[in-house]
């Protein structure tokens, strides 16, 4: 067995330098498998002749995975640690992305569904045992600079995998319902294999390098996590018998569920909103690769906001930054061309420091019911299940541009939360 983290100079202090590194690939890699849903929502949208309502059922699946799997990925962790919760998470994520193979051979929308269920679980489980190795992995003061330095190659890898699945996935030219039509069965077949192939080599590549990096840390030696007790101060003390109890933290919980919400229907609608001929009129691979620019500007927004926020009250950080996510939407709604093409792109950058911000204050103060917070915080992610549906559904209704207004309404919100619902009330 591989022991990454070796003594230093003789001290009882070890460096963890080795298992930070491996830890990162994780954060690397579940952002660049979930960002590429924005690659196959319009392209199974057009393969399957969806609406926009069943289009965003793969966010749907994908999302509701958070809600329905992180308490019991908190219990199976607890029985079999947090590396065996890695190995478990990978190999759970690894048959995911297998099941894309069937799906597209048998050209099975629900089948597709399943397997963003069973993909979302594995990362989902990822994420909770690889997120305290993060925090505990050397001096609790600099932790959190840790956590912005996994955080920014998470960023990286929703920053290249639209442009990677653009080049891939959207290579073949998806036809319309009347040219499929208009096939023989010869072409149909031939057809429906290049499409099928586009989906299935990079989920079996995906594959193998999930269940590679599940070999590597099999084989390695992980510090062993003790878990840790909640300080409670006397002020915090007993306050309430709950989390539930902290109004910050629920009015946090709905900030967190309306961001992951808004920002995946961005996402999720960016390929086709910039196909609109009263924006870009670009063909479906060339805006896939402009979808990069939304999630890049996430990843160079937190190494910004990293250095602002030391002299800018979290709170109001925030608040900024929402209010001009809001206006830059409302741009997109009212704008057209390349204005419109920008505005929503720009978006991403301001997204950068929310998940971060609102997830700290509204876990402040909560003393040993932080725990529980903390819970409570990540099954709100499941706003990424809800929301694209609800914008798909204004979508198919009033159109794709005007059904923008939700990610603005969430905006509103989080800066309501960042200027007062944010504080701390006994």
């Amino acid at each position: 067995m591989i022991n990454v983290a070796d003594s230093t100079n003789g001290s009882d202090k070890k460096s963890y330098l080795g298992s930070l590194i491996i830890l990162t690939s994780l954060f690397f890699i579940w952002g660049f498998i979930t960002c590429l849903n924005d690659i196959l929502i319009p392209h199974l949208k057009s393969v399957f002749t969806l609406n926009y309502t069943q289009a965003m059922l793969i966010q749907f699946c994908f999302f509701t995975a958070y809600f329905v799997v992180s308490v019991p990925s908190g219990y199976l962790v607890e029985k079999i640690d947090y590396k065996g919760g890695i190995i478990a998470g990978l190999s759970v994520a690894g048959i995911g992305c297998l099941l894309f193979y069937p799906a597209a051979s048998s050209h099975s929308y629900p089948l597709f569904l399943a397997a963003f269920f069973v993909l979302a679980s594995g990362i989902t489980l990822l994420q909770v045992a690889a997120n305290p190795y993060v925090t505990i992995l050397g001096n609790p003061e600099t932790a959190s600079s840790r956590l912005t330095m996994t955080q920014a190659f998470n960023s990286l890898g929703t920053t290249i995998a639209p442009y990677f699945g653009a080049l891939f996935i959207l290579a073949t030219a998806v036809k319309t319902a009347d040219e499929i039509k208009l096939l023989n069965v010869d072409e149909l077949s031939a057809y429906q294999a290049a499409q099928a192939a586009a989906v299935q080599t990079p989920y079996l590549l995906l594959a193998a390098v999930l269940f590679f990096i599940a070999v590597i840390f099999a084989l390695i030696k992980l510090p062993k996590i003790e878990a840790a007790e909640a300080q409670v101060s006397g002020l915090e003390e007993d306050v309430h018998d709950s989390a539930w109890g902290y109004r910050h933290l629920v009015l946090g919980a709905i900030g967190i569920f309306v961001y992951v919400g808004g920002e995946v229907s961005i996402g999720s609608f960016l390929i086709n909103f910039l196909g609109e001929p009263s924006i870009a009129g670009l063909a479906e691979q060339e805006a896939g690769k402009y979808v990069s620019f939304y999630w890049g500007g996430a990843m160079v927004g937190r190494f910004i906001g990293a250095v602002a926020m030391q002299k800018v009250q979290p709170g109001k950080a925030l608040a900024f930054n929402a209010v001009t996510a809001a206006v830059l939407v409302l741009m997109t709604m009212l704008g057209s061309g390349y204005v419109a093409m920008w505005a929503i792109l720009a978006v991403g950058l301001f997204n950068s420091i929310m998940f971060p911000t609102i997830f700290s204050l509204a876990v402040s103060g909560l003393g040993r019911h932080t725990g529980q917070g903390s819970g409570i915080l990540c099954a709100a992610i499941v706003g990424g299940a809800v929301l694209p549906v609800v914008q798909g559904l204004f979508a198919d209704w009033i159109g794709i541009q005007q059904a923008f207004f939700i990610p603005v309404l969430c905006y509103c919100y989080i800066a309501y939360y960042g200027w007062r619902g944010c504080r701390f009330i006994r």
